[in-house]
């Protein structure tokens, strides 16, 4: 059986109770908490039959630190993180497979929101580096509301060459460059695609940018009137690209 994990969050418990009720072990939630949606996740874990325990606040501050808690937590057997190996063979079947991939993501803010924009546009999944890079804790799956548990999280040794095996397979590798002269909005993302982007500070990586197919910009036309500002939040930017392949998938 695989190990215990511990979320926390009204949303993401509540995520986790709908989605995957049989991967929720146990909820714990503060004696104090007693309102309307505390009741809600109450009956919904006793309607799946599962554990529920009342803690006091102090119990829950050592379990989980100086976070949000909202004085829910859940003890969790956690979505098991795909192989590479699962990804390729997974895009033998995939139709139109739609995938992002981050080389080196640091914040669990930014990669929770990532794989939220992932989920809801319905990517087939998300690679990250097992090294130099944030991985999938606690505060991504809050910050994700719940889509750490419904898009495969693909963690790989070595980003480029996950990515030339991608484009064995015929899908196009796309990366995300602030100085790259060609706009996003002009490719084609309708096909078999991955959308690549940097971390916080150093944008994508040399053996990255040299494995992708064709770099890419955003256009950003008032960014000369913003002053202190040079990019965008990699969460934002990812947001972008995902919904205009979308949007060019829906379109035609």
């Amino acid at each position: 059986m695989r190990g215990v994990e511990t979320i926390y969050g009204l949303h993401a418990v509540q995520s986790l109770l709908e989605r995957h009720p049989e991967r929720v072990r146990l909820v714990r939630i503060a004696e104090r908490r007693d309102d309307a949606r505390v009741r809600a996740l109450l009956e919904l874990a006793q309607r799946h039959g599962r554990a529920v325990q009342r803690v006091d606040a102090q119990t829950l501050e050592r379990l989980l630190g100086d976070v949000a808690h909202q004085g829910v937590a859940a003890d969790i057997e956690p979505l098991p993180p795909w192989t590479e190996d699962d990804l390729l063979t997974a895009l033998q079947t995939a139709e139109r497979p739609l995938i992002l991939a981050l080389d080196g993501v640091q914040d669990p803010h930014n990669l929770g929101a990532c794989l939220r924009s992932a989920a809801a546009a319905g990517a087939t999944a998300v690679v990250i580096p097992k090294d130099k890079a944030v991985q999938v804790t606690a505060t991504v799956r809050k910050t994700s509301a719940g889509a750490a548990d419904s898009v495969p999280v693909v963690r790989v040794t070595n980003l480029a060459r996950c990515l030339a095996e991608l484009q064995k397979l015929g899908v196009w590798i796309y990366g995300l460059a602030g100085e790259a002269e060609t706009p996003f909005y002009s490719l084609d993302l309708r096909g078999h695609v991955a959308l690549v982007l940097g971390g916080e500070a150093e944008g994508l990586r040399r053996l990255t940018r040299e494995h992708c197919d064709r770099l890419a910009s955003i256009p950003m036309p008032g960014l000369g009137n913003a002053q202190g500002v040079e990019s965008l939040n990699v969460s934002v930017a990812a947001g972008v690209v995902l919904f205009e392949a979308v949007r060019q998938r829906m379109s035609g």
